[in-house]
């Protein structure tokens, strides 16, 4: 990018709210459900429904002004934005303008730079718009997001490049995930992102044309977007060929540019005005201390009582911390078995590879943590070995099996019988009398092999030390 140019970014970012149910009524707001299957007069703003408030959303609204050190309101309450399009049964939204339930945040990110402090001009609650699905001929909506509660976080224009931009969102995504506001799950769109981009010449403090990108819903479009969008409107600026307008557009993932979608609404195109059939909603301090009470150990929290207090490494800590789900099985695992280094180190290479030969990620990991404790303890005790650990571990997995109960059918417990595998190694040296004289004459890669014969004579349940032990003192006599 042409350096005598600066690029100014402001961030929209919508995220589903975890309730059951919807914003105004009691239709499911999960994900996944066939088209237009949770839908009511209330949610498609038929005449003479009375919308109802979810409680739960109001309360995941002050947890995420919480984790965003956001200045929440004594009285929040809510409004109409007046809009048409195909998406809105009601044709207006329900949102909040006037009085919004926080102000003032800020969130802390890495830079390469250093920590930048990005500051929030506020987030408010409002409803979610339907989902337009086009085809070659029609477009067809399905109706189920349709008021699913959303909390929008409208950063200030604080951001000057695509990577604090990327930044910002894992870090938002950590905070909410963690505080078990949302799933933040882009691919589901319960985390969406609008930008707005402007570009300027370096030192100026007069704020360029602005464009909004709407709907972005992957870090990697994002970044792409971020970028075309800038050179396009330096090449605008350069050549004067275009003339730039405030404007919404839209991205196109296949060939990796933006196009204009319709002219940028201000604020009096929408005709905001207060909803009448829901009254404010007083919020007072001993409704934000229960909440501020329950709030779950934060990422950045639970990272640094990871490698102070648990004495674990940056690296194990950080694969840990990345993931609310990964962060919960190792606590609940803690609770069973209280080894905080081998409980991550099955978790990094064992869990999260058999979830990988799954197709499943890290969000996605599901695991019985008392009967993984199980495995590791036993491991431990030296009653099984690593092998017959991993193997219970697929099946705890696959099928939920007892450990212990599991063990006992298929006999699997470790052979610890010292007569046993003193005749194990003594048929094996017989049986390869050749390889047994290679090692002793200096060939140690031969003993590897030697080692193997014989945990296969022992179908694999001796502890692999103790018979490297023995046949040491074997071969040295």
């Amino acid at each position: 990018m042409n350096s005598k140019y600066e690029i100014v970014i402001g961030l929209e970012v919508h995220v589903e709210l975890a309730t059951e149910t919807k914003l105004f009524c009691a239709c499911s707001a999960k994900f996944g459900a066939d088209a237009n299957e949770n839908i009511c007069p209330a949610c498609m703003g038929m005449p003479g429904s009375i919308p109802a408030l979810n409680e739960r959303a109001v309360e995941l609204g002050i947890a995420a002004a919480l984790v965003t050190n956001s200045r929440i309101a004594n009285v929040m309450s809510f409004d109409k934005k007046n809009y048409f399009y195909p998406d809105s049964p009601a044709a207006y939204q329900t949102t909040q303008n006037f009085a919004p339930i926080c102000t003032d945040g800020w969130v802390e990110i890495d830079t390469n730079g250093g920590q930048r402090r990005i500051t929030l001009k506020q987030i408010h609650i409002e409803e979610d718009a339907g989902k337009l699905a086009h085809e070659r001929r029609v477009s067809l909506v399905d109706f189920n997001r349709t008021s699913v509660p959303l909390v929008e976080i409208v950063s200030n224009p604080d951001f000057h490049s695509a990577e604090e931009v990327v930044a910002y969102l894992e870090k938002l995504r950590s905070l909410l995930v963690f505080a078990e506001v949302s799933d933040c799950k882009m691919q589901e769109g319960s985390m969406r992102c609008d930008v707005n981009i402007s570009v300027r010449l370096r030192g100026s403090q007069t704020l360029g044309t602005r464009t909004e990108i709407k709907n972005m819903n992957s870090l990697k479009a994002i970044v792409a977007a971020i970028e075309y969008e800038a050179q396009r409107h330096i090449d605008a600026l350069e050549t004067k060929t275009e003339q730039l307008v405030q404007e919404t557009r839209g991205w196109n993932d296949d060939i990796g540019e933006t196009f204009s979608m319709r002219e940028k609404e201000a604020a009096a195109d929408y005709r905001y005005f207060p909803h009448p059939d829901i009254p404010p909603v007083i919020i007072d301090e001993a409704w934000i201390e229960t909440i501020r009470t329950r709030l779950p150990e934060p990422a950045h929290v639970k990272f640094a009582r990871m490698t102070g207090e648990l004495g674990l490494s940056e690296y194990d800590s950080g694969i840990i911390t990345r993931s609310k789900n990964l962060s919960d099985i190792f606590d609940e695992t803690m609770q069973h078995f209280a080894r905080p280094k081998e409980i991550v180190n099955w978790i990094i290479t064992e869990l999260l590879s058999i979830a990988k030969g799954d197709n499943k990620g890290e969000d996605d990991v599901r695991i019985d943590c008392k009967k993984f404790a199980v495995i590791m303890q036993l491991t431990d005790d030296k009653t099984i070995n690593r092998a017959v650990a991993k193997k219970l571990l697929h099946e705890v997995w696959q099928n939920n099996i007892d450990p212990v109960a599991y063990i006992e059918e298929n006999q699997l417990g470790m052979v610890s019988d010292t007569g046993l595998l003193d005749e194990a190694i003594a048929a094996v040296m017989t049986a390869q009398a050749a390889t047994v004289a290679q090692c002793r004459a200096g060939d140690l890669k031969k003993f590897n092999f030697l080692v193997g014969q014989v945990m296969r004579k022992l179908a694999g349940k001796a502890d692999p030390q103790t018979v490297n032990q023995l046949l040491k003192e074997k071969l040295t006599e």
